[in-house]
């Protein structure tokens, strides 16, 4: 993936990274309320040589020391050291429990020694600091005698006392949160990338155009209302809703301007893409615009159409079918324009057999010859084969395509039946898109007192 994918990814899941920062943050404080305090105390010793001579001999004794020193730490942590100084303030812990919270260090090429001690008391800590220094002091000292009557040539000596330490030295509250942070942040952009990389559903141009190269007729913005106003009717005249399908009927007069045949066929590859409103939406925009227009509902197994524009759905295309009445009887008149809907009719045992008879198409043409534009609400593609077979009815099929809704797999087998009927797709419709982010579609209004001028943009 380029990096203007990887952008996408953190504009499409910014909600999931943002939470999983946040538990990480919230990890690290927990963190750092649950452990209990620590608190160390120092002391640092200094070795010297106890004899003086000439500035040879100064400098052997220096190199002696600093040869010293490092013994010197290691002996820090043995009993020799440990138990005087566990005697020395009743602490009821072994000598090797106490080593645990010892910790002795020297620097390189210097000859002194730092003992910390850490401990959950303040004062325990210096207090066991200072025993262990002054314990070290005199073991280095029974050392380094060769017998008890002469004098160790080494000395240790405290140059800074342990003092009760203010402040705990862990938790570090503040490095925890940054790791938290910086743990939450990983692991949401990391989960981000695996969702995107498992989830192989469309969500926008981008994904489309894994699948498909066919031309994107239009792209309508999901809509809250119009679950209860699936009509640009209903909603007004210059809403950014009203404006995709008058953007819609422009680009598919467009790709449509050499077929001569005026019916078009409308799908989606598995219900709930919304088929039926775009249907319904691009009948009317048809309309508006001056034409002569009608909508077929030719979906025989949920029939919508009727339902959505408020008309009777008990007589019309299955009624034509079977003989029962005249076509020009069933047609039913709809709105303020020149737009005619014929309904479903009674729902038939066999839709596949009546949508590919002969009389189908002699009905389709029969409705090109007397109207501008004829618009076909059709079946799914996957469920069943309704679609595919009146596919070859028609000179144009828009596929409607469901943001979130249908993947990518459930596509390539929608426009694979389609192609293998031969079928003239002459684009798809993105619908359900996001408002905002990377798969936005949206138009900006510029509203002035006498002026209106939208544009639009999609993404």
């Amino acid at each position: 993936m380029e990096l203007k994918d990887y952008l996408g990814i953190v504009r499409r899941s910014w909600i999931l990274i943002l939470s999983i920062t946040l538990v990480g943050l919230l990890a690290g404080a927990a963190a750092s309320y649950l452990v209990k305090p620590t608190y160390t105390a120092e002391t640092q010793l200094f070795v010297a040589i106890q004899n003086s001579g000439t500035v040879q001999e100064l400098q052997q004794g220096n190199t002696f020391s600093q040869a010293r020193v490092q013994s010197y730490v290691k002996t820090v942590a043995t009993p020799v050291v440990l138990q005087p100084a566990i005697d020395s303030l009743g602490l009821d812990m072994t000598a090797s429990q106490l080593a645990g919270k010892i910790k002795a260090t020297t620097d390189l090429n210097t000859v002194l020694i730092t003992i910390s001690v850490a401990d959950g008391s303040p004062v325990q800590a210096a207090a066991i600091a200072q025993a262990v220094s002054s314990s070290l002091i005199k073991a280095v000292d029974t050392l380094e005698r060769p017998d008890t009557s002469s004098q160790s040539p080494v000395k240790l000596s405290i140059i800074t006392p342990a003092s009760a330490p203010a402040a705990p030295s862990s938790p570090n509250t503040k490095l925890n949160l940054a790791l938290g942070l910086l743990v939450g942040l990983a692991l949401g952009l990391g989960a981000a990338v695996l969702r995107t990389t498992l989830d192989n559903r469309i969500r926008g141009e981008s994904d489309l155009r894994r699948v498909t190269d066919a031309p994107i007729l239009g792209g309508i913005a999901f809509d809250q209302d119009a679950v209860k106003k699936p009509l640009i009717t209903q909603v007004a005249n210059q809403s950014p809703r009203a404006e995709s399908f008058r953007q819609l009927r422009t680009n598919m007069q467009f790709a449509n301007i050499s077929q001569k045949t005026g019916a078009v066929l409308v799908t989606s590859s598995l219900p709930g893409e919304g088929k039926s409103t775009t249907a319904a939406n691009l009948a009317i925009a048809l309309a508006q615009a001056g034409q002569t227009v009608v909508l077929v509902d030719a979906d025989l197994r949920r029939p919508m159409v009727g339902e959505y524009l408020g008309l009777e759905s008990n007589a019309g295309l299955t009624t034509a079918l079977v003989g029962s009445a005249e076509l020009t009887d069933l047609l039913q008149p709809w709105g303020e324009d020149e737009l005619y809907v014929l309904t479903s009719g009674q729902i038939p045992p066999n839709p596949s057999e009546l949508l590919g008879s002969d009389e189908m198409l002699q009905l389709v043409r029969k409705l090109e010859n007397s109207f501008d534009a004829v618009v076909i609400d059709a079946p799914p593609l996957l469920p069943v084969t309704d679609a595919a077979v009146l596919s070859q009815h028609v000179g144009g099929v828009i596929v409607v395509i469901g943001s979130q809704k249908v993947k990518q797999a459930d596509l390539q087998k929608s426009l694979a039946a389609l192609n293998m009927v031969d079928a003239n797709v002459i684009g798809v419709v993105l619908n359900r898109l996001p408002s905002k982010g990377p798969d936005a579609y949206a138009y900006s209004y510029y509203s002035h007192e006498n002026q209106l001028s939208p544009t639009g943009s999609a993404t």
